[in-house]
């Protein structure tokens, strides 16, 4: 494809508003990581914050670029992205996740820049630069990753009730007190090597039209790295207005079940990122929250607040493409 004639100060603008994104991804998305940790008493707010950044960053050294590859050249087709669409995309994304996080609702940022994406293409050539195959299993994987870390998360609580029968309920708790701090460290892994690499790839998109970097080409490390520390430092800030909602108005958790929704999360995170497909964090670790909660006993569960969320889940694509589209024309007046 022909190179795009873009200035070099609004791709450099453009970087900007990626990383904002990026940031803003690591501080809606904290909750996610640290929800479990802070409610169940292990650490206090501003350690779970630290402890998680750090293995956001951890993350760049652990996994391949799969996620970018699907985001950067596996939604859209790449010979359409100009300058006017990525920003199109990234203030649908960025403005549905103020939105959320303003009302305190655990969407997903994951699947805001995707539909941020696709009402951008939309809004420039209609639906035939869609690619269909990528979409699909991204909205596959709405489904799939809740009912996964469901499925992981009250199987593991089960194996572990079964191994310590026989313990005093004191001494469990002082073992995954420990323990939540591995399996809080993993889903901040996961975390950051599935969401960062959203990121990468827009990035990525931007530099191939505007001829920085050639489609077969890798991508340039200072964009994997910037990606990474941003989302980092987004964590270190955290989103406190989602962690109550994440932390105890779904079910009321104890260090083991936080220990097991934890590893249930990470466990699909670690999955969907190997097979790059962009994943939300947000969906896969209530359905590990739900399941934990209901091996209890199903009114453990509080199905309003569940069903309250799953309704933004429902509502973040087509709402983030609606303001993307608009965002594309207001681009092109723009610049």
């Amino acid at each position: 494809m022909e190179p795009v004639q873009i200035g070099f100060w609004v791709i450099a603008g453009l970087v900007v508003v990626a990383l904002v994104f990026d940031f803003m991804n690591g501080f809606h998305d904290a909750a996610n990581a640290i929800a479990t940790v802070v409610s169940t008493g292990v650490l206090k707010p501003h350690q779970a914050v630290a402890w998680a950044a750090f293995f956001n960053f951890v993350a760049l050294f652990i996994f391949q670029l799969k996620v970018a590859s699907t985001v950067g050249k596996g939604i859209i087709d790449p010979s359409i992205v100009d300058h006017h669409l990525i920003f199109g995309a990234l203030l649908g994304a960025i403005a549905w996740n103020i939105v959320t996080w303003y009302y305190g609702i655990p969407s997903s940022s994951s699947h805001a820049l995707i539909g941020g994406i696709v009402g951008a293409a939309i809004a420039k050539a209609g639906t035939d630069p869609l690619i269909g195959a990528g979409i699909a299993k991204t909205v596959a994987f709405i489904i799939i990753s809740p009912l996964l870390g469901y499925i992981l998360g009250s199987l593991i609580l089960v194996i572990v009730a079964w191994i310590c029968r026989n313990k005093t309920q004191r001494r469990v708790d002082k073992w995954f007190r420990r323990l939540q701090l591995v399996s809080a460290a993993l889903y901040s892994l996961g975390h950051g090597g599935n969401d960062a690499q959203k990121t990468v790839g827009i990035i990525w998109m931007l530099l191939i039209a505007a001829g920085v970097t050639a489609q077969g080409d890798p991508v340039p490390s200072w964009v994997v790295v910037l990606c990474y520390m941003a989302i980092g430092l987004g964590t270190l800030f955290g989103g406190w207005r989602i962690v109550k909602t994440m932390g105890q108005r779904i079910t009321k958790l104890k260090p083991v079940g936080g220990f097991c929704a934890e590893t249930g999360g990470a466990i699909t995170l670690f999955l969907a990122t190997a097979l790059g497909i962009p994943v939300s964090t947000t969906h896969t670790i209530t359905g590990a929250i739900v399941g934990v909660g209901s091996v209890r006993r199903t009114a453990a569960v509080r199905w309003g607040i569940a069903g309250s969320i799953v309704w933004a889940w429902i509502l973040t694509i087509p709402c983030s493409a609606l303001i993307a589209a608009g965002g594309y024309w207001v681009g092109r007046i723009l610049f």
